[in-house]
């Protein structure tokens, strides 16, 4: 299909990740997504692995003989990434809430050694206040109410890309939990694509520079201007990618 439009790229998607999670396949679009927004999200986040070794993880389970470091906890939060999508494509049908956006915390940080010596909150929020960069997020005793003032707005608003741009943006601003908030609120933004019919973004560690940039602009100033364009240029780059698989 040379010229796919958006919608049949959508049922695409939605078709071939099932049939492909289902049968164990790691050569098509299913496999390839895991591997794109895995690498990439963790990459954003200073995961040393490459994305070799990132396809060698999600495809076998191992990784391949190098003599390159990697740390244990990239390791463990790639497998908890990977299992944070398929949560994400079992729960497609349920309304996004807060104890959904728990559940896909602990499949990405369950297994992850480094947190839970350190007495972070596994899928529940932070317990102690943290920063990005020199920015103060919103402390723990507030998070609950932040978080249900930010659905509920989401909840009524018409679904378009521009709306989850800044549900994303004010997702991050509160940074609910201890550590994976970038992690998990990217893997929500794909999801509300895919489940309101949005060609899907996917943002590339190539474009980690803009993407905290647009962050920051919507913290400082309240703008999506930045956000808003990279997530139409990311948009087009994930749609071109995976037309090959049609």
């Amino acid at each position: 299909m040379n010229n796919p439009t958006n919608k049949e790229f959508l049922d695409f998607l939605l078709d071939r990740f099932k049939i492909e999670r289902d049968k164990f396949d790691r050569t098509g679009v299913y496999a390839y997504t895991q591997r794109l927004l895995a690498y990439n999200s963790n990459k954003i986040e200073g995961s040393t692995l490459t994305e070799e070794q990132t396809a060698s993880l999600f495809d076998n389970g191992t990784l391949p003989k190098s003599d390159d470091y990697y740390r244990a906890k990239d390791v463990e939060e790639m497998n908890g990434h990977f299992l944070m999508f398929n949560k994400m494509l079992d729960t497609l049908d349920e309304p996004l809430s807060q104890d959904l956006i728990k559940q896909f915390h602990y499949e990405l940080k369950s297994g992850v050694f480094e947190d839970r010596a350190n007495g972070y909150a596994i899928g529940d929020y932070k317990q102690r206040p943290n920063m990005i960069g020199m920015y103060q997020t919103v402390r723990p005793e507030n998070v609950a109410q932040e978080m249900y003032l930010l659905m509920d707005w989401y909840n009524n608003q018409d679904k378009k890309i521009s709306v989850l741009a800044e549900f994303h943006a004010r997702y991050e601003s509160i940074h609910p939990f201890q550590d994976g908030n970038g992690r998990t609120g990217r893997l929500l933004l794909f999801r509300e694509c895919l489940k309101n019919d949005i060609v899907p973004v996917v943002i590339e560690e190539s474009n980690r520079n803009g993407y905290l940039e647009a962050l920051k602009e919507y913290r400082e100033e309240k703008v999506l201007n930045l956000m808003n364009g990279l997530f139409e240029k990311e948009q087009q780059l994930y749609f071109e990618k995976c037309k090959y698989f049609m």
